[in-house]
């Protein structure tokens, strides 16, 4: 009895590896393909990728055609490496080097040998191509890019290296990968998913057709085209007031969070990044560590607010009750904050300020007296700390925003965490950290988190988190929810009527729009840097936030310009061209328009660089 079980056992799995057998060679034809590999070929069929439009329907990016030259080791013969490596124009030395990387990688599956290729070069190689078996073209598709600005936030697509393979099996050598900017973060949707064709071959190498006229062929899933929310127009302008500037601009349209514009200068064209010069083109970029233009300053850029915090250290003040709008401070010229300490002011001695006209003065006295109640309004300074560190997470700033670009800092808001290690716990007091009154010391922002809370005071105490993408053809975005900030809408108005007045009759006059009401704030940012190993002064940052028009805003931007000197100098003129243009889709004031575009600091940029003594803020 137990022998028959064993021979009953023993001939079921007899059975069952012949019916597997009979399967992988007779029924399955897949693996039967796979065993002709000499006589099929297996090549990915990618679905083209997806088109960027901006927020009007304008088209940002398209795609264009190019080839790979491919080559499958094991079915090359001996041939003359020589007079292959001068068909496809590329040195003898780095077509060994190529082939032998493909060699290492598979001997029976394809590998990359020289990547786009153009359609005119395509032609003559192909004409002569039949004669080195296991090599041939492969098409692709390339991108295409219709305009030389947004180089920063669109990015750009670059082949797959290992550490992209490893993370996503789904990609093969030599494939393309979105690298930056939104190509990288919607990479999923703009590259839809790839299929595979198998093609018979003759003797020589060459198609002649469909295997089995396409019965195992998979059909690729198709990419989306996207929308984003920015204005090509209103980009082009604001590139253009940038040249031979360095710094940018962040707008936004305050009710949506969407993006207008995202300026970052100097900056390059995008093309540059395709074909066959693209990694000498991308390592001249890289290297480049005086204009740093791979650097974007609008999303990476960490800056000392300075003026414009002083409008949320008013809202704070107002929502805590240690200020209201009619309460006036004496200004001396200055402020002392403690025993023989001076914050000097431009405010004329014995000057007088309420709310309204201390922020379109910039009186650093009222704002210091402020941020001293502010501080000392609770049991202790670390308390009243952090309770105004409270605040200002809720507009967005000490941390990321979580905009759809995968760039970005956090910047930096004081906490009593921060100032209890440098000072010991018990060991400082408001007057220590007085310069947070005015956004220095030790506060940093970005230009979006600048922007962003603009945009929620223009919306009277709440945002919703910038971002590009307006809509997308075959799949849901991400929805960004309103975030509401930690100050009651009454608080607002005040500070919004001192914003209309630095613009009516303040610091930032220049940005008039006749019948347009701008609401805004300059400021002047101090700017050090290491000069051979010493801290070294250079020319002020020049600083604007604003939005307009007052009721009903529709843009919010923040302007910086490196060693701008003062507020009203470039940024607050080159804000109001950009609500202008935005606004009225035309510009009236030529003569401002004029000096923006023709105005340049390259010699400011220079000085550090001359190695001769230079002066600053002229």
């Amino acid at each position: 009895m137990k022998r028959f079980y064993i021979q009953t056992i023993t001939i079921l799995i007899g059975i069952i590896f012949i019916l597997r057998l009979v399967f992988l060679q007779i029924l399955d034809s897949e693996y039967k393909s796979l065993s002709e590999n000499n006589a099929v070929l297996e090549s990915p069929v990618y679905p083209e990728r997806g088109f960027i439009y901006d927020r009007n329907g304008k088209i940002l990016v398209a795609n264009q055609i190019a080839y790979d030259l491919m080559v499958i080791p094991e079915n090359t013969n001996n041939f003359d490496t020589l007079e292959l490596s001068k068909l496809v124009n590329i040195p003898l030395e780095q077509f060994k080097l190529n082939l032998l990387k493909a060699i290492k990688f598979s001997n029976k599956i394809p590998s990359i040998i020289l990547s786009e290729i153009s359609k005119k070069e395509h032609a003559y190689i192909q004409e002569k191509l039949w004669k080195y078996e296991g090599f041939y073209l492969q098409k692709k598709s390339i991108r295409k890019y219709f305009n030389d600005i947004g180089a920063n936030f669109l990015g750009y697509i670059t082949e797959v290296n290992d550490s992209d393979i490893a993370r996503d099996n789904y990609y093969q050598t030599g494939e393309l990968i979105g690298r930056q900017g939104i190509e990288k973060y919607y990479e999923n949707i703009l590259r839809g998913v790839k299929g595979k064709s198998f093609f018979q071959k003759d003797r020589f190498n060459r198609i002649i057709g469909s295997y089995q006229n396409g019965k195992y062929d998979i059909a690729p899933k198709a990419s989306s085209n996207i929308r984003l929310t920015i204005d090509l127009d209103l980009q082009i302008y604001g590139e253009s007031l940038f040249k031979n500037k360095r710094g940018g601009i962040v707008a936004i349209e305050p009710k949506t969070g969407e993006v207008l514009a995202l300026i970052t200068a100097p900056s390059y064209d995008p093309n540059i990044l395709l074909g066959r010069k693209r990694s000498i083109n991308y390592n001249r970029l890289a290297t480049d560590t005086i204009s740093k233009p791979l650097f974007d300053r609008g999303l990476q850029a960490q800056y000392s607010p300075g003026s414009p915090f002083k409008v949320l250290n008013a809202l704070i003040g107002l929502q805590e009750g240690v200020i209201n709008k009619n309460d006036v401070y004496t200004c001396n010229k200055g402020h002392f904050y403690a025993k023989g300490a001076f914050m000097e002011c431009h405010n004329e001695i014995g000057s007088k300020n309420n709310l309204v006209s201390a922020i379109y003065n910039s009186c650093n006295t009222y704002f210091a007296k402020t941020y001293k109640k502010l501080i000392n309004s609770k049991k202790t300074v670390s308390e009243g700390l952090d309770n105004w560190t409270t605040h200002l997470n809720s507009f967005g700033l000490g941390n990321y925003l979580g905009y759809d670009l995968s760039i970005g800092q956090k910047g930096f808001i004081p906490d009593s965490n921060y100032y209890n290690k440098w000072y010991k716990e018990n060991g400082w007091q408001a007057s220590t950290i007085i310069s947070n009154a005015i956004g220095q010391g030790e506060i940093l922002t970005t230009p979006i988190q600048m922007a962003n809370f603009t945009a929620a005071i223009a919306n009277r105490g709440f945002y919703i988190t910038p971002h590009f993408l307006k809509s997308a053809d075959k799949t849901g975005i991400k929805k960004f929810e309103k975030k509401l900030t930690s100050i009651d809408p009454i608080n607002f108005k005040p500070v919004i009527d001192g914003m209309e007045k630095v613009v009516e009759k303040g610091t930032a006059r220049i940005a008039k729009i006749q019948n347009i009401r701008v609401c805004g704030k300059t400021g002047t940012v101090e700017n050090f840097i290491r000069l051979n190993g010493k801290k070294t002064q250079l020319t002020d940052h020049s600083m604007f936030i604003a939005f307009a028009p007052k009721e009903n805003p529709k843009i919010a931007l923040a302007v910086f310009v490196e060693n701008g000197y003062w507020g009203s100098r470039w940024a607050a003129p080159i804000a109001s061209l950009m609500i202008e243009k935005y606004l009225n889709n035309k510009i009236e004031r030529k003569w401002l328009e004029n000096r923006m575009l023709k105005g340049s600091l390259e010699l400011e940029y220079k000085k550090p660089l001359s190695k001769k003594l230079f002066k600053i803020n002229e």
